[in-house]
């Protein structure tokens, strides 16, 4: 049995769906860092950094960061279908977007979500958070170019790039910008959101559509 730390509507969300498409058993210790001392020591008991994802292997490995556990997910359920096979003429833009996603634009939240632990003074926090806001919509408009017309991010199979869209999406700046501007990214993300074998996940972390 898996141990998935998590705290809904956070990044934790990638790895839930991830871990429900490959069937593997887990189960779900919820986190709030940001509202429980108690719950940001257990935390960073697993990983000094603070941050989710989570996940404890069945034998009490810690593992920690999206992608590596999606891959992980990935090569103990080939069927599942989130990664392409090593080897398969999808697998080199598979990893591309997945770094794409985790090094480029995830990073833009990193910072901006909480400019005030990096920049000091009122001023200078909202700049951050501004500048971060705009550079990830410029990276999101980079990806939506860079992609195909669908219906997945990879054409015409799934993968978990697409649970990405789907999550990453529901943040700043929103669906609703997105549909405007980002519109294969959009209806990737909606195409997700519909997916019956999810529907519990979606309920668990985002009360309602990004």
């Amino acid at each position: 049995m898996y141990t998935l730390v998590a705290c809904p509507g956070t990044g934790s969300a990638i790895a839930e769906a991830a871990l429900s498409l490959a069937g593997l058993p887990f189960t779900i210790r919820e986190a709030d860092p940001w509202n429980a001392e108690e719950d940001r020591a257990f935390l960073r008991s697993l990983n000094p950094l603070g941050q989710l994802p989570v996940l404890v292997l069945p034998d009490g490995t810690v593992m920690t960061e999206s992608a590596a556990i999606v891959l992980h997910a990935a090569e103990e359920t080939p069927a599942s279908r989130l990664a392409p096979t090593p080897g398969s003429p999808a697998r080199a833009g598979f990893l591309r977007w997945l770094e794409y996603l985790v090094a480029s634009i995830y990073p833009t939240f990193t910072f901006g979500d909480e400019p005030g632990r990096w920049v000091p003074g009122d001023e200078a926090a909202a700049a951050l958070r501004r500048r971060t806001d705009e550079y990830r919509q410029f990276l999101w408009q980079v990806m939506e170019a860079g992609i195909g017309p669908g219906p997945w991010v990879l054409g015409a199979d799934f993968s978990a790039l697409d649970i990405y869209v789907s999550v990453m999406t529901r943040w700043r700046p929103r669906r609703d910008w997105f549909k405007e501007v980002c519109p294969r990214l959009h209806g990737i993300a909606a195409a997700v959101d519909r997916m019956p074998s999810l529907a519990p996940v979606w309920a668990r972390n985002f009360s309602q559509a990004g």
